[in-house]
């Protein structure tokens, strides 16, 4: 029972509860329902407002829009309006040109006819002028003996002769004014070089005579049944010469290298006294290595006194080698050497560059230290040598080319070739022989005088210039200038000379009168 009256409680205050809920809920919708019923009053409130609004700017841009387009239809009616009166004012400028254009027609009508009857009357006038021209032309040629064709001709012939003789009259006024300018420039350069140049001027000969203490001495060197002679000469590869001269003993050797060693060996022998086949071995042995030392030595020495560096061992040893070459009675490694300084010179003169020019004057003649045991020209093989042991392209060619043998690639073959020259023909730098010298000048005169229109021939200052005289009745200034560039020619392919050959023509006309 208390169970039934607790569930009854239970049941009572749930649905209390359950009462009160709702009641508190429709309270709660109420409120809302009001409060949403008083935001859509205001809704409507502001939309009324925004509205009116949203009229009033309406009309205010329909007033606004149609105030502008106003505006611009008044704008484009001027504009419209100022476009028609230039129509209309190029329109009459149109029709005072029209009738400009008629009345300038009408005034080239006019001229046309006139000028047409001017030509009719040229026409006439250039028929009878063309006849006129015909028997003129016809009456001189009856005149004269010769037809239009041939008359020609001559005048032809006669044009061309006379283009001809000044054509050859400018040439040689041109050679003439760059041959003096430059020999102008190269007299000045070279000037400079030979200011600058401190050489020796002594040239020296080859040592192939021994002098011997006493007869007694020749004795001792042939040795019994010539063994030591024999001994000797199979050591050092050379030939002695032991004649009726007294006290003297002859080196002959094409090599110069074992002409030294034998002088050496030999000297030492004589000064030491001891003769015999060991001997001579041993001391040759020794020689061989002093000379190769010295050699080296030379070689060395004349590559720091110039101041050239990267030079192959190999072509030190041959530049060393030129110490004991002789040409024309100078030695050959000061020629080199003398050779380099030049062209140091020029090259600075010329603004190139000094060391190469140095390089290849000094290495222009190694060719001769091998050329007795190559068949070629010296420039040829000391060329091949340069190329060989790694030097450039351009110091190959200046050696190579110095004599004129290939073609000069760069401007380094002709500095060297004039320096060459210029080292060789210093005075006292070479020596020559009575008998060479003479033949040289009879041959000099002999090819000058084999020439047609050569009255005479001078070798002058001691054969390194030769003056030929012509005759000006057979031979023009255009062949004096052909003579000059033959003769030189020749010179070049028959002689053989040190330096440089200067070949002058000389054409003179005189005209002698007596007054009584």
């Amino acid at each position: 029972m208390e169970l039934f009256f607790g569930l009854l409680i239970g049941a009572v205050g749930a649905a209390g509860l359950v009462f009160l809920r709702q009641k508190w809920n429709q309270e709660t919708i109420h409120s809302a329902e009001e409060a949403a019923q008083q935001i859509l009053d205001e809704a409507k409130k502001e939309v009324s407002v925004i509205k009116r609004e949203a009229q009033v700017q309406a009309k205010d841009t329909v007033l606004q829009a149609k105030s502008e387009a106003e505006q611009e239809i008044n704008e484009r009616r001027k504009e419209i309006q100022q476009v028609e009166r230039r129509i209309q004012g190029r329109d009459e400028a149109l029709e005072k040109r029209s009738e400009a254009l008629a009345g300038r027609e009408d005034g080239l009508n006019r001229r046309e006819q006139s000028l047409k009857s001017r030509a009719d009357s040229q026409q006439k006038k250039e028929q009878e002028y063309d006849l006129l021209v015909d028997q003129t032309r016809q009456k001189l040629e009856q005149i004269a003996g010769l037809s239009r064709d041939e008359a020609k001709q001559v005048l032809v012939d006669q044009m061309t002769e006379e283009a001809r003789q000044d054509a050859s009259r400018r040439i040689m006024t041109v050679e003439e004014e760059a041959r003096e300018e430059a020999t102008r420039r190269a007299r000045k350069i070279i000037s400079i070089a030979i200011e600058r140049l401190s050489g020796e001027f002594v040239s020296e000969r080859t040592a192939s005579v021994i002098h011997l203490p006493s007869d007694d001495m020749k004795g001792r060197i042939i040795g019994r049944e010539g063994r030591n002679i024999r001994a000797f000469e199979a050591a050092t590869g050379v030939d002695l010469v032991i004649d009726d001269t007294p006290e003297t003993v002859l080196i002959s050797s094409h090599s110069p290298i074992r002409r030294e060693i034998t002088r050496v060996a030999l000297e030492r022998l004589i000064s030491d006294g001891r003769i015999n086949p060991g001997r001579i071995e041993e001391v040759v042995k020794k020689a061989e290595s002093e000379v190769e030392d010295s050699v080296r030595e030379a070689g060395q020495r004349a590559v720091l006194e110039l101041g050239i560096h990267g030079v192959h061992p190999e072509i030190v040893k041959l530049i060393g080698m030129l110490k004991y070459r002789y040409s024309y009675g100078q030695n050959v490694l000061m020629h080199s050497i003398e050779t380099a300084y030049i062209c140091g010179i020029i090259a600075a003169e010329l603004g190139l560059n000094e060391k190469q020019a140095k390089r290849s004057g000094l290495l222009h003649d190694i060719g001769k230290a091998v050329s007795h045991e190559i068949e070629g020209s010296h420039a040829i093989i000391g060329g091949e040598v340069a190329r060989k042991y790694g030097e450039s392209a351009k110091i190959v060619n200046a050696i190579a080319a110095h004599h004129e043998e290939v073609r000069a690639e760069t401007v380094l073959a002709p500095i060297v070739d004039a320096a060459d020259a210029l080292s060789g023909a210093r005075p006292g730098a070479r020596r020559e022989v009575l008998e060479s010298y003479v033949k040289r000048l009879e041959d000099l005169e002999r090819i000058s005088g084999s020439f047609n229109g050569v009255e005479k021939s001078f070798a002058v200052q001691a054969g390194r210039e030769v003056r030929i005289m012509v005759n000006p009745g057979s031979v023009s200034d255009g062949d004096a200038s052909s003579i000059a560039r033959e003769v030189a020619k020749q010179i070049e392919t028959e002689m053989t000379y040190p330096g440089q050959i200067k070949v002058t023509v000389i054409r003179e006309s005189r005209s002698t009168e007596y007054a009584r």
